[in-house]
């Protein structure tokens, strides 16, 4: 009986995330199928090569030995599989675009399918898609921050207007009054008793927000904190509260009426949105067919 490649990748998947079921996600195969595998090694080699804990799967040192023996020759063949796989019946390009997640779901997701070549998304942090774009691992970013390597291109096609919005159902004339008058401490103490929905990654606009018009850090801890911007506004429309995003990310609900714009603050907090190339690029027309998304939606 020959040992199986399957049961190698298999083994190096428990080993890298700790566990059968995070194997079975990473392989996209079902979690029977990855003991499957794991048993078999373990008869093959007859050795243990995890101790079973309800938590977690810890390598034995026979566990060790085994992925350090197999980790490089792994790696070798899983980068000739990317680079000698025929991705489907005639060659399309493929284009790697880093944006932020809601740019993405707000912009780009309902169109992906309708473009000829294929796309992988990436999300991050800004300054690390920089780099990466001018690595090579990217093709476009979209960013409101730009740097100026020699190697790349920063277009701005776009602005995004940091705004304070509010739940269809919440009272905004206590804070319009105080506005109204210039009663700025007033507003900000009233602000702080009401409900507040962040995310978990990027408490940023508030902060500036609040910088911008209160003159210092929000020194109060949002109600709920949510995964991301969209999960925001679902949980507002139609309800109360209060949170500070971008105004293009809940254009359509102000419109339907489902949220409300509670105030632009004084003065306007834009960013300006650039499209990130590399100057020279094999696939200028791929990312340009990208770019006419985002300008359309935009303007």
């Amino acid at each position: 009986m020959l040992m199986s490649l399957e049961w190698l990748r298999t083994f190096k998947a428990i080993y890298e995330t700790g566990s059968l079921t995070g194997a079975a996600q990473a392989l996209y195969i079902s979690q029977p199928g990855v003991s499957l595998h794991l048993n078999s090694l373990e008869s093959y080699t007859g050795y243990k090569l995890f101790d079973r804990s309800p938590r977690r799967m810890i390598p034995t040192e026979r566990g060790k030995v085994l992925y350090n023996f197999i980790l490089e020759p792994l790696s070798k063949l899983e980068s000739a599989e990317q680079l000698f796989h025929k991705s489907s019946k005639t060659d399309r390009a493929t284009i790697a675009i880093g944006m932020c997640f809601e740019t993405f779901q707000f912009t780009l997701e309902r169109y992906i399918s309708t473009l000829p070549f294929n796309v992988i998304i990436k999300f991050g942090e800004y300054p690390v898609m920089i780099q990466d774009l001018d690595k090579g691992l990217l093709d476009l970013i979209i960013t409101p921050q730009k740097d100026m390597e020699k190697q790349l291109a920063f277009e701005p096609f776009s602005k995004e207007r940091i705004v304070l919005v509010a739940g269809a159902k919440t009272d905004l004339k206590p804070l319009q009054a105080y506005i109204k008058k210039g009663y700025l401490e007033a507003a900000q103490q009233w602000l702080k008793e009401q409900i507040w929905y962040s995310t978990a990654a990027d408490m940023e606009h508030l902060k500036k927000f609040w910088m911008v018009n209160f003159k210092h850090h929000p020194d109060f801890k949002p109600n709920y904190i949510v995964p991301n911007i969209s999960s925001i506004v679902r949980c507002l429309s139609d309800d109360q509260g209060f949170t500070v995003i971008p105004d293009f990310l809940c254009r359509e609900e102000i419109q339907a009426g489902k949220l409300k714009l509670a105030w632009e603050g004084n003065p306007l907090i834009e960013n300006i949105l650039y499209f990130g190339t590399r100057k020279k690029t094999m696939y200028g027309k791929e990312i340009k067919q990208v770019q006419e998304i985002f300008l359309q939606q935009h303007h």
